[in-house]
């Protein structure tokens, strides 16, 4: 019989703090988050992330934390009960972590949507942000069930899925949304984005919370509320 790491979670955490801590990680998230999956043995990772999150065993904050985010933001109600204490230790060093994430705009989203989910927030946190760093969403148009290409970078344009960039930019131009009209949360991750330096992710929300005019049959539509319902 194959022992898999949620077999036994003491005893694959206690192997971080060397020099196979790559390898450690990388079956622990095989075992624990195949493919992004969150399972019920997920969750009993928790503690032992917490642990290592706040230095009080071995291995890397910031890849305790990664782990942990997407955990937590496949959390129902009484499984945030049920690990509050975790979260909420898990919540400060997610914050830190973020804020020294100026230089790399994947590990920045990510590190948001950790902190995001720690806060109790369960539709952005689920990995419905990480447009922002690939600059683009594919989706369906709410009236014609079209697929469209959304594209955030400087075209700024989308398209019927599989004609990519080619509509008429009179009618594929993303209409961004205003900053100051932000509602709460998006105008909360704008100001994190901006003031972290990352221009091009502050941009990408005002586009992924803006507007958008379907090519195919012309019905408008806000770009997050299609990426909301899904992805």
């Amino acid at each position: 019989m194959i022992v898999r790491p949620s077999d036994d979670l003491p005893a694959a955490f206690a192997r971080l703090g060397g020099e196979e801590d790559a390898r450690v990680w990388s079956e622990l998230w095989d075992d624990l988050c195949h493919q992004g999956s969150v399972y019920d043995d997920s969750f009993l990772a928790l503690p032992h992330l917490a642990a290592i999150a706040g230095g009080r065993a071995p291995g890397a904050a910031l890849d305790a934390v990664l782990m942990a985010g997407l955990i937590v933001s496949a959390a129902d109600g009484e499984r945030t009960a049920r690990h509050a204490g975790d979260i909420a230790a898990l919540l400060p060093v997610a914050r830190g972590l973020l804020d020294a994430a100026t230089d790399d705009a994947p590990a920045f989203v990510y590190l948001l949507q950790c902190v995001l989910a720690f806060e109790g927030e369960r539709v952005w946190s689920a990995g419905r942000l990480e447009g922002l760093f690939e600059l683009e969403y594919e989706l369906e148009c709410p009236a014609c069930t079209s697929a469209l290409f959304i594209a955030l970078g400087d075209h700024d344009a989308f398209a019927p899925d599989g004609d990519h960039m080619t509509a008429d930019p009179a009618s594929a131009r993303l209409l961004p949304a205003d900053p100051p009209t932000l509602a709460p949360l998006p105008a909360r991750l704008h100001r994190t984005a901006t003031r972290a330096g990352h221009e091009d992710i502050a941009r990408g929300l005002t586009r992924l919370f803006g507007r958008a005019t379907c090519p195919s049959c012309a019905t408008a539509f806000t770009v997050s509320d299609e990426v909301g319902k899904n992805h």
